[in-house]
């Protein structure tokens, strides 16, 4: 399939308005990052709580925020994880002057366990003091322990079904739920006279220090030279340290125009978000190596054509294939982005810059980057290989 059956379009004419406007987005972005609003690291990175909670009943989110408000952390951020207005991920940070990093992270443990129970319903207080147990948090040993004084020969496979419920559904909305799944009315009767239902369960609790939030973002960078030296090496060797060089630094464009837009819409950077990049470094090195095949093939048959001509035709000749290829991803990541919910928006948010970028970056930086390293240090002929 092709878009263009002799495209013959002048793309190297425009490097050099090309060039000062990736330089002009990359130096505003790294202005913002130094001394403007900088990056919006998350808790991976800076260390705090993330709490993923499912509630019982509906809830919306300014209500979660304004019982966080009361106990000073109203500016947690508050991630609704589908549209049901009853699962969220919750991500909080705690200033501190502590300098000692265990009292730090026992501090960050303390606030998680308090926004849990502020957010839970005050009858639940009740019921904890009249001694009963809240069947959205209780162990499977416990709830034994409960079925057996009417179940003791099948206390064990009753609860594991309970259990095993729970974690299909996270939530037990209902006593009634139980009984519809199979569960024998008797126990059901037991559990309403031992138990009472949480207003919510909490799915996954973590905490990070600073000290783990300053070694994941120092990996978190290593992990993004490596991988750009280690092509670098690989496109040197395949190629010429002219091709190399002219990848890794559109590699480096890519990320930076990344990271200037993040700067500036101040989205948080997280581990999804350090992921998404290492794929774009991937997918826009694997469009540079197309053209750079085809320049490479096309300089050893149009020996007395200028450089700058045969780029262009390199340009050309894959142009459909880029556009396929950027397309059907482009088209994949919007629908993640619009309809994959808030867990995985940040992700698909970068790849939508670094699929755009990179396809950018493949035409109007890479081939002239190599352009001028011809202009320059004058090797034609080591092009070749």
């Amino acid at each position: 399939m092709q878009f263009f059956k002799t495209p013959n379009i002048d793309f190297l004419r425009y490097k050099i308005p090309a060039f000062a406007l990736s330089g002009i987005l990359i130096l505003a972005g790294l202005a913002n990052i130094i001394i403007g609003k900088g990056l919006n690291f998350g808790v991976d990175f800076s260390g705090g709580a993330l709490i993923h909670l499912m509630f019982r009943d509906t809830i919306p989110v300014d209500q979660i925020r304004a019982s966080l408000r009361d106990i000073d952390l109203g500016g947690s951020t508050i991630q609704e994880v589908d549209r049901s207005g009853k699962e969220y991920i919750i991500r909080t940070q705690l200033q501190s002057d502590l300098e000692n990093e265990d009292a730090e992270l026992e501090a960050h443990e303390l606030m998680g366990i308090r926004i849990i129970e502020t957010l839970r319903s005050p009858e639940e207080a009740e019921n904890r003091a009249r001694g009963l147990r809240d069947l959205n948090e209780i162990d499977e040993k416990s709830l034994v322990l409960l079925l057996e004084s009417g179940f003791p020969e099948d206390a064990g496979r009753l609860a594991r079904g309970i259990i095993a419920y729970r974690v299909k559904n996270h939530i037990i909305g209902d006593y009634g739920e139980l009984t519809a799944a199979g569960t024998d009315p008797e126990a059901v009767d037991i559990l309403r006279n031992t138990t009472y239902l949480g207003s919510l369960a909490v799915l996954s609790k973590e905490t990070v220090g600073p000290q783990v939030g300053a070694d994941l973002r120092r990996k978190a960078l290593q992990a993004t030279l490596w991988a750009l030296v280690g092509m670098l090496a690989y496109i040197a060797v395949r190629f010429k340290l002219a091709y190399g060089v002219a990848s890794v630094m559109t590699l480096g464009h890519d990320v930076l125009i990344t990271l200037s837009i993040f700067s500036f819409t101040s989205r948080e950077i997280n581990l999804p978000v350090i992921a998404a990049l290492l794929t774009i470094v991937g997918y826009s090195l694997n469009d540079t190596i197309v053209i750079f095949d085809r320049v490479r093939d096309n300089i050893k048959l149009m020996r007395r054509t200028p450089l700058e001509s045969i780029l262009n035709s390199s340009i050309n000749q894959t142009l459909s294939r880029s556009i396929i290829t950027s397309g059907t991803v482009l088209l994949t990541v919007v629908a993640l982005y619009l309809f994959g919910g808030e867990v995985i928006n940040d992700f698909a948010f970068v790849m939508i810059i670094g699929v755009i970028s990179g396809t950018y970056s493949t035409i109007y930086q890479s081939c002239p980057i190599v352009y001028f390293w011809h202009k320059i240090f004058k090797t034609r002929q080591g092009f070749r290989k």
